[in-house]
Parts: structure tokens; C-alpha cells; sequence
């Protein structure tokens, strides 16, 4: 008779909508399918992301949020996750709580890991959350990752330095304040020695630079970096290393993207046969 162990737990705390997948809306079916066991924890509820005419819902309330911290540390989940992740956050009164949340884990576990995408803004939109938020990422989450998954925009708003060429993105790594040996992954990134019609996710490392490309999709839809990045925690949480586990990322982002395209869809799409039978065999 074999002994049946319990997969990998992750604490997922993102935003959360109805209709569409950004957030824990994308983040937690990939982990799941992956063979991850996800707590997901909302920061937000919303009716569908932004770009649609109309948007209900709303931060969820620091008391409420708080509640369901305390829950989760009642029921032990610290103690028994290997990673934290965090997405979108909504609120200067979430954000903090977030952070005492992930001290307070790292504290009672510390085996526990924590991967910080700090959604914040890209190049088209800007910042579109409050520069407190960003502040608390920057001062308070970012310091406590060992895995930091901005894209160039976030990576350039957050170091105060420009991110247009790989010696400037490395400077900008170097400056990004993180937990001892963390590691940066850049993702999105056209630099100005980029192939045309290729995107790039570039590790850093320390001193060590990994640049891993991938074919630019046609389409640029909410929820590509929140399904990246649970892709990333799907991968190494299975036992992939880093390099491995992004591209893979890459691949499955790519194709859930080009899926998206084919039938018109204005955000991602998970329900590709091909794309869940290759998060069975993560």
C-alpha cells in the first residue's frame, strides 16, 4: 500500500471577479489542475475587470479581509505552505494587512516562501493603483520575496530608473529591495536589442542574467501576468527549476493567448483542451 501525501499549499491573495479571469480568477485553476492544493484569498470583488462599460463590486473591507487572515491562520495554513502569493491588492488598508500577514507566516514557517507580482501598471495605462499601494509593495511586500515577478513598467516605477536596455534592467534588479538571494523576473519586456515580434522574461539572479524569449501574440489581454505568474508557482511548486518553470509559463501563457485570440475572447481563456491537459503533465 503507498503512503499518499499532501500536495504543495499555496496562499493565493488576489483580487477575485465574476465573469473573466484575472486574479485568483486566472491564478488558482492552472495551480490547481498542476496537482497544488490553493487557499485563495480575495483582495477585491469585482462583477469583471475594467475595461468593460460597467464595473460592480468593490475592495473587500479591511475588517472583512482581516477575518479571513485570522481564519486562515486559525486553520494552520501558514504552517502548512510551502508559498504566499500575492497580485492585486486594493486598498492601502489591504496592502498592509497583506504585509502583516506574510511577516507574521514567516515567523510561525520558515520554510515558507513568497512570490510578489506587484500589479501595479504597465506602459499603456500607467499606474492605475494608488501610489500608497505601490509604496507598501515597495517598502514592505517586495522586501519580504524571495521571487518578484514585475513586468518593466512595475520593475522601472519601482527602482526609479529606466528599463529600456538589459544593462539598465540588471541596474534596476540590483535596486529592487527584496528578501536575501531574491530573485527578479522580468516579465514582459521589449529591450532595445529585443528581436521584432518577441517578448522576453529576463531572470536575475544575483549576477546572473537569463533572458528566455517567446513569440509576441497578437493580443494584449487582462490576466496574462497573473495567469504567468501562477504558472511560474505551478512549475517550481511541482519541482521544476526556475528557468524551466518560466518557460513552460511562457508557452502555456502563449497558447492560452493565441486561444483567446482565435475565438475573439477580450480576456484570457483557460478552457483550451490542449492547454488543461498540459497542466495535468506539470
Amino acid at each position: 500500500m503507498t503512503t499518499q501525501t499532501r500536495p504543495p499549499l499555496i496562499i493565493s491573495i488576489q483580487s477575485q471577479v465574476v465573469l473573466g479571469h484575472v486574479g485568483n480568477s486566472a491564478a488558482v485553476f492552472p495551480m490547481q489542475a498542476a496537482g497544488l492544493e490553493v487557499a485563495a484569498i480575495p483582495t477585491v470583488l469585482f462583477s469583471n475587470t475594467p475595461h468593460y462599460p460597467t464595473l460592480r463590486g468593490a475592495a473587500v473591507p479591511a475588517d472583512l479581509f482581516a477575518d479571513l487572515l485570522l481564519g486562515a491562520q486559525e486553520r494552520e495554513l501558514p504552517q502548512r505552505a510551502s508559498w504566499i502569493m500575492t497580485g492585486y491588492i486594493g486598498s492601502v488598508e489591504v496592502a498592509e494587512l497583506t504585509a502583516d500577514f506574510i511577516a507574521r507566516a514567516k515567523q510561525a514557517n520558515p520554510d515558507l516562501r513568497y512570490l510578489c507580482d506587484p500589479v501595479m501598471g504597465d506602459h499603456a495605462p500607467g499606474l492605475y493603483v494608488p501610489p500608497e499601494i505601490a509604496a507598501v509593495m515597495r517598502d514592505r511586500l517586495l522586501p519580504m520575496a524571495e521571487l518578484a515577478t514585475p513586468n518593466a513598467f512595475e520593475l522601472a516605477y519601482l527602482t526609479d530608473l529606466p528599463v529600456t536596455s538589459l544593462p539598465q534592467l540588471e541596474e534596476a534588479a540590483r535596486h529592487l529591495r527584496l528578501a536575501e538571494k531574491g530573485i527578479t523576473v522580468a516579465t514582459g519586456c521589449v529591450l532595445a536589442d529585443t528581436p521584432r515580434d518577441m517578448l522576453e522574461t529576463i531572470i536575475c539572479e544575483g549576477s546572473h542574467t537569463l533572458r528566455q524569449r517567446t513569440a509576441l501574440q497578437p493580443v494584449a489581454l487582462p490576466g496574462t501576468g497573473d495567469l504567468f505568474a501562477a504558472l511560474v508557482m505551478a512549475g517550481i511548486s511541482r519541482g521544476r527549476d526556475l528557468p524551466t518553470a518560466v518557460g513552460k509559463a511562457q508557452d502555456l501563457t502563449a497558447g492560452a493567448l493565441s486561444h483567446a485570440a482565435q475565438i475573439g475572447a477580450g480576456e484570457v481563456v483557460l478552457s483550451d483542451p490542449g492547454f488543461r491537459q498540459a497542466l495535468l503533465q506539470l
